[in-house]
């Protein structure tokens, strides 16, 4: 059976990838970063093997890794009138089956609308909701599958969408090493109710990523690629990079650079020249003790603003 599920997740990391190569705009708060951890070490990052239930939301196979019976939430104050929430619940059985629950929102607030004459007529508001459930498992010895099915409900003002989608992911872990392998494809699916029309292809996103320990030191680095079912960028423009002094078993510092994400937030002037100003550049720090664990982070996620992440976990 670990074989026949290895298989059938290499197959449809394949098929997807191929089948969807457009980048779309639909569902994009699904791209932003739900652990603090993660969003400290550039915001992408899909290898890092430790006890945070939230990685479930980057790499759906990273949730054997986290404490059964363990409450998560997140807080996201992101740019000016946007906020983000999420919340996850996991729990194991028979020893082998991981299994999580979660939700994110994220929620544009108030806007002003008008009519073609630009009358006002009030305002009105803006949100996005994902339900999801994650199932991972151990398909052979280090090497770990996971995925999540998610339904996503969309709303401008009077107008709503739903969309379907899922993402699948494997984790190599070595312990003896403290490598750290992983691929995920994430938000493969799409629109069963369109806005208008027009129905909208998720934010497929394929990605490759790698985590090290240095032997004899508290450094961790790693690297993800990140948008790889694209192929009009440099190398340079899909690397998200992080950079983590783990100072003992409870305590951690990080700091990491998406390069994608700067790239994407270049703003032009009159004259020809551009800078992303700071966009990418993120850190970030944790505790974590037996049964509480908190992580915040600081990031540019977007040119126009800084965001600030928050995490605590509660192990019941």
């Amino acid at each position: 059976m670990k074989r026949s599920l290895f298989v059938l997740l290499l197959s449809l990391f394949a098929l997807f990838s191929y089948a969807q190569d457009d980048s779309q705009t639909e569902y994009t708060f699904l791209r932003l970063p739900v652990s603090a951890h993660a969003a400290a070490m550039g915001g992408d990052n899909i290898t890092m093997p430790d006890d945070d239930a939230l990685m479930m939301f980057h790499n759906p196979a990273l949730i054997i890794g986290a404490t059964p019976k363990t409450v998560s939430l997140q807080y996201m104050r992101y740019i000016a009138g946007c906020n983000s929430a999420a919340a996850a619940y996991n729990m194991v059985f028979d020893d082998k089956w991981y299994v999580g629950a979660g939700v994110q929102y994220m929620g544009y607030g108030s806007m002003r609308q008008t009519d073609s004459d630009n009358n006002d007529l009030g305002t009105f508001s803006a949100n996005d909701i994902a339900l999801q459930a994650t199932l991972g498992y151990e398909l052979a010895r280090n090497l770990s599958g996971g995925i999540t099915l998610r339904g996503t409900y969309g709303s401008i003002g009077p107008y709503n969408s739903l969309a379907v989608a899922a993402d699948l992911g494997l984790n190599l872990y070595i312990p003896e090493s403290e490598w750290s392998v992983g691929i995920v494809a994430k938000n493969l699916g799409g629109q069963i109710k369109a806005y208008d029309e027009d129905f909208e292809k998720m934010p497929l996103d394929l990605q490759v990523g790698v985590s090290k320990r240095l032997i004899g030191s508290p450094l961790r680095l790693s690297l993800t690629l990140v948008d790889l079912n694209h192929t009009g960028y440099s190398l340079k423009d899909h690397m998200v990079i992080g950079a983590e002094a783990l100072l003992s078993d409870q305590i951690y510092v990080a700091g990491g650079y998406n390069f994608r994400r700067a790239h994407d937030m270049k703003v032009y002037d009159g004259e020809g020249n551009n800078s992303s100003h700071g966009a990418g550049l993120s850190f970030g720090a944790g505790v974590n003790l037996e049964r509480v664990k908190i992580n915040i982070a600081y990031s540019k996620l977007h040119v126009s603003a800084s965001t600030l992440i928050a995490n605590i976990a509660f192990t019941l």
